[in-house]
């Protein structure tokens, strides 16, 4: 195509080197999760049981184990159990987040420093070590909670509710600082300016924060809480941990523990890796959900 002037434009050439460099990376990345899912599936498509992890064959049976799945009562129960726990800590871990986002923001240098110090912890810790821990820490003889409320002998697991208590602590404990000092950073970018006229216009503390605060961290908060509904969906280690110190299996299942559990617990491999697949649709979503908000706050 010409221009008017009748100079022909170049066109763009295109350099193969950055996909060539980006060939190995995706190869390794495609081999290390594309067997596991690929054998997922085939899984999923089988009788698959105990004689077959001893050399029997394996039947195909189609789509006969998500049949089966969906027409569990469990297996519902389990989802809208994991749904539910999911949405109370996402929205703990983003109002805690947001609140002490605001502190930190508020707060001297040096308590700053205190504060800054001990989310840094309490996010380093890996998930087991931080289970044990406030496992510790609610232990039926000798933990502090126990002590403090005058409640020894009395198990937190054993009852659904307060071992979802727990839980939650646990879960939002280690959200929280992720959400914090993303949003601490966010509440930097908010000239002083704008909250000082705001201020001087009469615009009490609420207000402000409602009007000024909330909409300038919008975009953050859309990926945060997408982030976290992410990792709280696929919560595994802190239940499964608890539920070996004393919780009720049955009752205290999530979506995870409970595909894990069907799998080497009940030796249902087949059933475990169609609720597992079904667990990676729904992640898979989420996920989609997510890059799609990331997509739309880089076109603002």
């Amino acid at each position: 195509m010409e221009h008017a002037d009748g100079i022909t434009p170049r066109r763009r050439r295109v350099r193969p080197l950055p996909y060539v460099l980006l060939v190995p990376a995706t190869a390794i990345l495609g081999l290390m999760l594309g067997y596991p899912i690929l054998r997922l599936v085939t899984l999923s498509l089988q009788k698959f049981g105990l004689k077959q992890q001893f050399g029997a064959a394996a039947d195909w049976v189609g789509l006969k184990n998500f049949r089966s799945i969906f027409a569990d009562a469990e297996f519902w129960m389990v989802l809208r159990r994991t749904v539910v726990f999911c949405a109370v800590n996402v929205v703990l871990t983003m109002v805690l987040g947001l609140a002490i986002a605001v502190l930190l923001k508020r707060l001297g240098s040096k308590m700053r420093l205190l504060v800054t110090l001990g989310l840094m912890l309490a996010w380093s810790m890996p998930a087991l070590a931080s289970t044990v821990i406030w496992q510790w820490i609610f232990d039926t003889q000798y933990g502090i909670a126990n002590w403090a409320l005058g409640r020894q002998g009395e198990s937190w697991l054993s009852n659904p509710l307060t071992f979802y208590f727990v839980a939650t602590i646990i879960v939002v404990w280690m959200g929280i600082p992720f959400i914090a000092f993303t949003l601490y950073a966010g509440l930097t970018q908010i000239p002083d300016e704008m909250m000082e006229a705001a201020s001087i216009d009469g615009a009490r503390p609420w207000q402000r924060f409602r009007d000024i605060v909330i909409p300038s961290l919008k975009p953050l908060l859309l990926i945060l809480t997408s982030l976290s509904v992410l990792w709280d969906f696929r919560v595994f280690t802190q239940v499964y941990v608890l539920q070996r110190a004393g919780g009720i299996t049955r009752d205290t299942n999530l979506l995870g523990v409970y595909a894990y559990r069907t799998s080497f617990g009940g030796n249902h491999f087949d059933k475990g890796a169609a609720i597992a697949i079904v667990m990676v649709t729904i992640t898979v979503l989420l996920t989609v959900f997510y890059l799609r908000s990331m997509t739309k706050q880089e076109e603002l």
